[in-house]
């Protein structure tokens, strides 16, 4: 059964975007070298695939000394979303089927905790508080300030999706990574560290 994805966030990419990101979205040093879920989405060709309009460059996080350019990952030809791959932890993601940063909505940016027995570009995520500065350039130039409002730490199985990728009527940013206890057997981190962002310049 084919779905469609709406190129701005919302609902509708909801299910897709949770579903993949928790089993695929973050690398763990305890996870096995030969082809993790992780490495075999993120081997998809849209992992970075060109993006034609305005999009982010880069973000950095003072607060945590987290600095990274930015790549796009969309969705893979399973449906789910690609991300980038862990044997570049550090390497952070905006997806481009949510806004554009600056744009009305909640942009999606998403990184691992950890990955290659390295830490990621999130891997201090869980550290972010309330008044925190997300900091965000865009390939027109422009550089964005973003305030955080919130964060979370919750089980992947109760994730906030409507919290997460409904629509607003302001610019906002969501930050994705992993966090809490590490699954030896499904390989992956039982829960996601959510950081919400507003748009003050």
């Amino acid at each position: 059964m084919s779905m469609k994805f709406p190129r701005r966030g919302g609902r509708a990419v909801a299910a897709t975007l949770f579903l993949s990101f928790a089993l695929a979205g973050c690398g763990s040093d305890a996870t096995p070298p030969a082809a993790p879920p992780a490495t075999a989405a993120a081997a998809a060709p849209s992992v970075a695939k060109p993006f034609n309009g305005i999009r982010p460059t880069s973000v950095k996080i003072p607060k945590i000394g987290a600095e990274s350019s930015l790549v796009t990952v969309a969705i893979d030809k399973d449906g789910k979303m690609s991300v980038p791959t862990a044997k570049h932890p550090m390497q952070a993601a905006w997806y481009r089927l949510s806004p554009v940063p600056g744009e009305v909505g909640p942009a999606i940016l998403l990184g691992h905790v950890d990955g290659n027995k390295q830490p990621g570009i999130f891997f201090k995520l869980k550290d972010v508080n309330p008044g925190d500065e997300v900091l965000v350039e865009r390939s027109d130039g422009k550089n964005l300030k973003f305030v955080v409002e919130k964060k979370d730490q919750v089980p992947k199985d109760q994730f906030p999706e409507e919290a997460v990728y409904g629509n607003t009527d302001k610019p906002q940013l969501r930050l994705i990574t992993c966090g809490g206890v590490f699954d030896k057997e499904e390989h992956s981190y039982k829960d996601n560290v959510i950081v919400y962002a507003n748009l003050v310049a």
